[in-house]
């Protein structure tokens, strides 16, 4: 089957080519973003697979459809960029990869974790500068915190399965319970996840209900010195009210590998231009705040289960067979 790859690396197209050659598939590949200025591209390409940060509204899977697209094939879990409404009237199929390493996204999220609370990254720097003292390096153990969880699906329950290893005392939130979690901690209401934790990290999707769910009025519910990790999605921070919270000291820590506006700025090098997003620039300020740039996914096993699952979501749809990992509003 024919499909145009937008939004491609060398290391996307080293693991999908041997997943789509195994599968029989033709790609075609784009380093662009799919978008409304790029949806030309797609032009007479019966399948298109895109990836976290690229927008595909109503207008452009209307573009799609009346050029030949029929599969979308997302090579993300992620599915709040594209317009599933608009893809259902259409009778446009979409399809992801919904869990293609849970372990790569929480052991990121336990990586950050650590870093924030033993001051790691900023020790590195300092060794590197010949400076040894230990001044404002001062951390804290993890065993004993309590520990929220946000989301506790693939992800999520394995988070709480790493942060119970450590001794932590884990509390957990979802409108849905998931028995994989059963003995890592206890499930309990977010009003009380939000009062009672040190560290809260999200892994839930984003929704309208989820949009901006850390925001002043939970912020100010939190614990003075709280850390707040995000490796899920970005909008579910506003990122205004958590720079206030770290200028009031009342939070302690922010790490996060997504942002709400990364789409301008993330799986780029813009390391000889000037960064113009001045609440982005802020958050660099912050000693305490650690930025990766949605790297939480990128291992080895990672993407090589997003090319197996994203070549066997195109073989499924040329064959006429069920799709195990379609979408649907």
């Amino acid at each position: 089957m024919r499909c145009a790859v937008f939004s491609t690396k060398a290391y996307d197209r080293q693991y999908l080519n041997p997943a789509a050659k195994e599968k029989g598939h033709e790609l075609e590949y784009f380093e662009v973003r799919m978008g409304p200025a790029t949806q030309k591209l797609a032009e007479d390409f019966p399948a298109i697979c895109t990836f976290v940060n690229d927008p595909l509204p109503a207008e452009t899977l209307e573009y799609l459809h009346d050029h030949g697209t029929r599969l979308i094939t997302l090579r993300c879990a992620g599915f709040n960029q594209i317009d599933l409404k608009a893809a259902k009237r259409l009778g446009i199929v979409v399809t992801r990869v919904p869990a293609y390493s849970p372990f790569a996204v929480a052991e990121h999220t336990l990586a950050m974790t650590l870093s924030l609370c033993r001051n790691l990254h900023r020790a590195y720097q300092r060794v590197r500068d010949n400076n040894f003292a230990l001044d404002g390096l001062l951390g804290f153990d993890l065993h004993g915190r309590n520990v929220g969880i946000i989301g506790t699906g693939a992800i999520g329950s394995v988070a709480a399965k790493i942060f119970h290893g450590f001794g932590c005392h884990v509390r957990m939130y979802d409108i849905h319970h998931n028995s994989a979690c059963e003995g890592y901690g206890s499930y309990v209401t977010l009003d009380e996840l939000i009062r009672t934790s040190d560290i809260i990290s999200l892994h839930c999707p984003l929704t309208p209900a989820t949009f901006h769910l850390i925001n002043k009025e939970t912020i100010s519910s939190m614990k003075k010195g709280i850390m707040l990790i995000n490796t899920s999605r970005g909008a579910l921070i506003d990122t205004q009210d958590v720079i206030d919270g770290l200028k009031s000291q009342h939070i302690g820590a922010v790490g996060l590998d997504v942002y709400e506006e990364e789409g301008d700025l993330f799986f780029e090098d813009l390391s000889n231009k000037v960064i113009t997003d001045d609440v982005f620039s802020r958050l660099l300020t912050f000693p305490n705040v650690l930025v990766t740039a949605h790297q939480a996914f990128f291992t080895s096993d990672a993407l090589q289960a997003i090319a197996r699952v994203t070549a066997e979501n195109l073989s499924q749809f040329e064959n006429g067979q069920t799709l195990s990992n379609q979408i649907s509003c």
